[in-house]
């Protein structure tokens, strides 16, 4: 007798929410956008570290975000409703331009003390339009046998592909990297966080009952 074959139960997915604003909306916003930092990196704000250039992380209490914030509350909302939490005020605690010359990558890194990042992207041209999120689970590591081809049962990094006008949202505790950047133009990237802005006082108390 043959034994059953057993159906594969994909358990905890991680996930990553990626839309894209359609042109009439994303060309004006980002060349704007890009005007702005721009401007900050000839004024000498920022944070330069060989070929990478960051911004301050206040960008969204600039009016020159403004345009900008609507989308990212929009896709945040969209995010917590399909994972099903309770309607809860929250707000952008962080938000910061990035600029990678050709060469330039970014090593993996997360965000703590928040419960989503994301990204939006202004130029991204080929050869540095992707985006790399790892495997959060060290264990996973320990033993790596031989594989005949990569699957999402087996990969400890996925790779996604981004455009101008791409938005994603992402748990704030997955890592990710930016690979280097192979083409010959900046990449140029716009980053946030968010968090529950009442989380201390109607969140954080244990949801368990008093002995």
């Amino acid at each position: 007798m043959q034994p059953p074959t057993p159906d594969v139960v994909r358990l905890f997915p991680t996930f990553v929410w990626q839309g894209r604003l359609e042109p009439a909306c994303y060309e004006p916003l980002n060349r704007d956008l890009l005007a702005y930092v721009e401007t900050l990196m000839r004024a000498g704000r920022g944070t330069r570290t060989g070929a990478a250039w960051q911004s301050g992380h206040a960008l969204q209490q600039k009016p020159e975000f403004a345009a900008l914030i609507p989308h990212i509350e929009a896709a945040v909302s969209h995010v917590l409703a399909f994972i099903k939490v309770v309607a809860a005020p929250f707000r952008i605690t962080g938000c910061w331009a990035n600029v990678l010359d050709p060469g330039a990558a970014h090593p993996m890194h997360s965000h703590p003390n928040n419960f989503l990042s994301g990204v939006y992207y202004l130029q991204t041209p080929t050869g540095s339009d992707t985006i790399n999120f790892h495997d959060p689970r060290p264990q996973t590591a320990i033993i790596r046998p031989p594989i005949t081809e990569l699957t999402a049962y087996n990969t400890d990094q996925v790779v996604v592909t981004v455009s101008d006008g791409t938005l994603l949202v992402f748990p704030a505790w997955l890592p990710h990297s930016v690979s280097a950047n192979m083409s010959g133009r900046p990449r140029i990237s716009v980053s946030f966080n968010v968090m529950f802005t009442d989380y201390d006082t109607a969140m954080s108390p244990p949801l368990w009952g008093e002995d």
